[in-house]
């Protein structure tokens, strides 16, 4: 026990000293929000990937569908790794690279705001990445929080008083500059303890062969192409958890920060191979937790007989793992936490700060006020997450798919078609956007828990069908801030000129 302790503490200070290396290097909102736009690509690789996946996805998917599908379960780390990462770095990588410096924004609000000259939809999807962002947040808390109160059995309020402080001071000290720099390492951790995790699965589960055997024993359809649950709700998860990611907020930042083409390049391979081990090796162990839990042997992990979801990767871990080894997976998900929550206060603070404060309260805002405002607004989002996550709302799974399905919801429609189709409107913007919003929050409540991934792709697919739909009315937007910076580039060409003759 006192190894992990130590582990943890040593852990502690190095993030600490890295953010007090990143703080140095923020003298901007620009470097505090996109790290000067000069990132590397190792850097955004592993900063992708660590910010998609996080203690939600190893403590919360793993264990719930890893429980409900088995193997099946596999086809969402498929999904995560072609679609939601090599897909989103091939076709919007350069692409969001190139809008938003032509428009030269820092956030997906300023985007839409400049994109289709409308103050609405800055304020509407502002409002919706701080609302739905809460929830989410809350969920890696959530996630952090079990996890370190069965490895050392800790109360959970204190866990989480912990993680909350200690990402507060870790992001507020360097904003985007210590994020990059950290998630390296994070990445790092991260592929060294799932292989670990894998082999020690393998090996107590007798190799792979018995493993199959026992799954079908226990149930066939656990080894199927196919769960237990069916076709239907494993496909609404893979569209739900690959699809969305072509419009959240905390991952295509990573592309405003991306320093040029060729770091895309090299990025989106490196991506999709740390993707594709981490999700693979999550799922797998996952659907193995059939074979090793039972009430008689883990009562923490059920009650009454019934899996408590959220405590059974934790419980798998402890078993699986020998003790020894223990504290580099509680590393592992520690660092995927880390990053995502680093991510999402960082979006959400952005946006409240330069979207609302200066967009709407005070437009003469300086450079040096935003930055100190989005300090602040960083804790104060992380107060309320963490009060969020205090009352334990739902299982994990159930809060992010509402978070995902809303947030995909807002922004997918505007956002994709916004970048590849000109002829968009700015009706067909604010109908997707909102449109897109208020169908999935209705299928939330009309379908209840249990069908959460269906209604946030319901609402996604919403999203793409009525911004074209809606863009046969009203006339042809061109982006505002385009038609400026041209006029700003052809003043300078003229200059240049006119100096070129008088010399």
């Amino acid at each position: 026990m006192i190894t992990r302790y130590i582990a943890v503490f040593l852990y502690a200070v190095m993030i600490i000293a890295i953010g007090i290396k990143g703080s140095r290097k923020t003298k901007s909102f620009d470097d505090f929000a996109l790290g000067g736009g000069k990132v590397g690509p190792w850097m955004t690789a592993f900063s992708y990937g660590t910010a998609y996946f996080s203690a939600v996805l190893f403590i919360g998917f793993a264990g719930k569908i890893g429980w409900a599908f088995g193997l099946s379960g596999l086809w969402i780390a498929l999904g995560n790794t072609i679609i939601g990462v090599f897909g989103v770095w091939y076709l919007l990588g350069n692409r969001v690279k190139q809008e938003t410096t032509k428009y030269n924004v820092h956030t997906m609000p300023e985007y839409l705001e400049a994109r289709y000259d409308s103050s609405f939809l800055k304020i509407f999807t502002s409002a919706a990445i701080f609302i739905f962002f809460i929830p989410y947040t809350a969920a890696v808390f959530m996630g952090l929080s079990y996890l370190f109160e069965v490895t050392f059995n800790m109360p959970y309020t204190y866990v989480l008083l912990f993680m909350g402080v200690f990402t507060g001071i870790y992001l507020v000290l360097g904003g985007y500059k210590s994020m990059a720099m950290i998630d390296v390492i994070f990445g790092m951790i991260m592929t060294v303890g799932v292989f670990i995790l894998l082999g020690f699965t393998i090996h107590k589960g007798g190799g792979l062969p018995n493993i199959f055997e026992s799954l079908r024993n226990i149930n066939p359809k656990l080894a199927a192409p196919v769960g237990p649950p069916g076709f239907i709700p494993l496909a609404s998860l893979v569209f739900l958890t690959s699809v969305a990611p072509f419009a959240m907020p905390q991952l295509l930042q990573k592309f405003y920060a991306i320093k040029d083409q060729r770091s895309i390049k090299i990025g989106m391979f490196a991506s999709t191979a740390f993707a594709f081990i981490v999700t693979g090796v999550a799922y797998f162990t996952g659907a193995l937790s059939r074979i090793f839990l039972t009430p008689e042997n883990n009562p923490t992990a059920f009650l009454n007989g019934k899996p408590v979801f959220d405590a059974i990767m934790p419980e798998l871990l402890i078993t699986v793992i020998p003790s020894a080894l223990t504290v580099i997976i509680l590393l592992l998900i520690l660092s995927a936490s880390m990053s995502t929550l680093a991510a999402l206060v960082l979006i959400s603070s952005s946006s409240i700060t330069k979207d609302i404060y200066k967009g709407f309260v005070n437009r003469k805002a300086t450079d040096k006020q935003l930055t100190s405002l989005v300090r602040i607004g960083s804790v104060f989002f992380i107060i309320l997450s963490m009060m969020l996550a205090f009352l334990k709302p739902a299982v994990i799974v159930t809060i992010l798919s509402i978070s995902w399905g809303a947030i995909a919801s807002v922004f997918l429609g505007p956002f994709i078609w916004g970048l590849f189709n000109k002829k968009i409107t700015r009706m067909g913007a604010i109908a997707g956007s909102v449109g897109g919003l208020t169908i999935c929050i209705i299928l939330f409540v009309v379908w209840g828990a249990k069908m959460v991934p269906q209604a946030g792709s319901v609402g996604m697919l919403a999203s793409l069908a009525l911004v074209p739909v809606f863009s046969l009315f009203g006339k042809k937007v061109v982006g505002h801030e385009s038609s400026r910076n041209l006029l700003s580039a052809k003043l300078v060409i003229c200059r240049q000129r006119t100096d070129g003759l008088q010399r």
